[in-house]
């Protein structure tokens, strides 16, 4: 693209990208017809790579967890670390086969009655290699954020409508919802949860539920629960909180620093 090169002027140094201009685009003409490209830059990749990342409003303690980074070793009991390894290969090959999961909507549920025990890390990390290494638009959240989204939207002056918020849960391609069934069951919140959650199995689309309660026993009624055993494998965690095995660390690390 020799054209390309023609785009160079005066003054073109003060672009981050002097071939496009800082706007991601070139243009050039081949065989008589007008054409426009993205720029070698990767600009546009970049842009949209951020606004998914925003839209994903992933927590911070967790935007750089990918599964090369996902430790198994440091669970302390052996089955545990047995558990979660089994855990690890199976999303894994859920990864592997994302395509075919996508055309099923088969997402995952992962659950323990343990805090602490990993699922949050190990969804998040899936929610980042999504991301990153197959350009799928995520939405985390959790049961608690969405309730005070919802209630947000109540007040008129409210900068989106509860259908559109609905609305856009119910569209995004891959939803992530952490500690699921931890809220009171009340009957207006089961009525979204069940508006969201069928909309997006008639769809075919993926959620990602973390729970602290297997599925049946969640306070939910079947209309939810049936949908949610249907398109979603589901791996139960240790029974184990690396949060404690992280505390010790620390601790050991500070008085090994102090002694």
């Amino acid at each position: 693209m020799a054209e390309i090169g023609q785009m160079k002027s005066k003054g073109s140094t003060d672009y981050k990208c002097p071939i496009c201009k800082d706007t991601g685009r070139v243009f050039f003409d081949k065989d008589g017809y007008s054409y426009v490209d993205d720029c070698e830059c990767g600009l546009l990749k970049k842009q949209a790579m951020a606004r998914r990342l925003k839209f994903a409003d992933i927590p911070e303690s967790f935007k750089e967890m990918t599964l090369d980074t996902f430790k198994t070793d440091i669970y302390q009991d052996e089955r545990s670390e047995r558990i979660i390894q089994t855990n690890v290969k199976a999303v894994n090959y859920w990864l592997d086969h994302f395509d075919e999961m996508k055309k099923r909507g088969q997402g995952l549920y992962f659950y323990s009655y343990t805090k602490g025990s990993g699922k949050t890390r190990l969804a998040t990390s899936i929610a980042n290699e999504l991301m990153t290494k197959r350009d799928v638009t995520v939405k985390f959240t959790t049961s608690i954020q969405l309730i005070d989204e919802i209630k947000a939207t109540w007040d008129k002056d409210y900068e989106v409508t509860e259908h559109q918020l609905l609305l856009d849960l119910s569209k995004t391609e891959v939803l992530i919802i952490d500690d699921f069934g931890i809220e009171e069951a009340k009957a207006w919140l089961m009525e979204r949860f069940y508006q969201v959650i069928n909309n997006r199995y008639i769809a075919n689309l993926i959620t990602i539920f973390t729970s602290n309660i297997g599925l049946e026993n969640l306070k939910y009624d079947d209309r939810i629960t049936n949908r949610i055993k249907e398109r979603s494998l589901t791996l139960a965690f240790p029974e184990e909180s690396i949060r404690d095995q992280i505390y010790k660390k620390n601790m050991a690390e500070l008085a090994a620093a102090i002694a």
